[in-house]
């Protein structure tokens, strides 16, 4: 045994040496999507966590299940880190559809992501809602929903340093973007359920996470107009945090199950959930078989 891995093997909670790329859900729909084809599976509970390491397109992973929303997605991502050699972080779920130029089915890969409702709730005065004197924000608000900045301690930087954006890692952008003009999606469901238009695969663009479902159109339009965004989520932006303070390359696919509110009519989560979870677990299969091959 290599002397790093032997190292790696007596750190304390470690559960493998092996490096492994972890690939996260938030809930049940997307784990059990992602777990076809899933070979030589062991099951660990951590805390009540449910892990599997396996090989998947000839790829060592871990699978987990963040749970929904930011502070589980941290915390679980935290938890990976810590017992794992983790390689890098994918994440693979459904999201609402913010760019009105996108389809519910779609895939997007985003190439950024932020953390959108962090915010300071402003006080109303005669000139509309105020923030106080000594607090700042880069975007203009939503009512009285002012943006904030994250402050992150990591060892990248002898400082705290302040960000809104998270980048997705470079190079897993461009295999994705490979993987993407290879692929063709499915637009209908194993129970007949169909999509109006064919589903693709976009790599590229914005996305941004909050701790609320939303479905509402005018939030929705404020979210595109305010961050450019294509698409939000309930926690790709938690994980890109923690993966930036550990430096451990992070990348997210997300298929749009509804349109945030922007449909006319009731939100579509309920009925094409299903074929958005299975569009986001094609996509991640074929980007951990380009992973393995290279």
């Amino acid at each position: 045994m290599r002397p790093l891995a032997l190292a790696l093997c007596l750190l304390p909670g470690l559960a493998s040496a092996e490096p492994r790329l972890v690939v996260m859900s938030a809930f049940a729909p997307e784990w059990v999507a992602l777990q076809e084809g899933l070979t030589d599976a062991e099951t660990e509970t951590v805390n009540g966590n449910s892990f599997v390491t396996g090989t998947l397109e000839g790829q060592p992973v871990v699978l987990a299940l963040s749970g929904i929303s930011m502070v589980n997605a941290a915390m679980t991502t935290q938890m990976l880190l810590d017992r794992y050699e983790v390689e890098a972080i994918v994440f693979s779920g459904i999201a609402g559809g913010v760019d009105p130029d996108l389809s519910i089915g779609d895939v997007v890969v985003a190439d950024r992501w932020g953390q959108y409702l962090d915010v300071i709730m402003a006080r109303e005065t005669a000139d509309g809602f105020a923030i106080p004197p000594w607090m700042s924000t880069d975007f203009p608000p939503f009512g009285m929903m002012h943006v904030r900045n994250q402050t992150v301690q990591s060892a990248r930087a002898a400082e705290p340093e302040t960000k809104f954006w998270f980048e997705t890692d470079p190079g897993l952008l461009a295999l994705a973007e490979t993987v993407a003009a290879e692929l063709d999606l499915p637009a209908c469901a194993e129970d007949g359920t169909c999509l109006s238009e064919p589903p693709r695969v976009v790599v590229g663009g914005s996305g941004v996470s909050g701790a609320a479902f939303v479905d509402n159109a005018d939030l929705r339009e404020w979210a595109f107009d305010t961050f450019d965004a294509r698409v939000l989520d309930m926690e790709s932006a938690a994980v890109a945090h923690v993966a930036y303070a550990n430096e451990v390359p992070f990348i997210a696919f997300r298929s749009l199950s509804d349109l945030a509110g922007g449909g006319d009519e009731a939100n579509e989560m309920g009925t094409f959930m299903g074929i958005a979870a299975g569009n986001a677990a094609t996509v991640v299969r074929a980007f951990l078989g380009a992973y393995a091959a290279e």
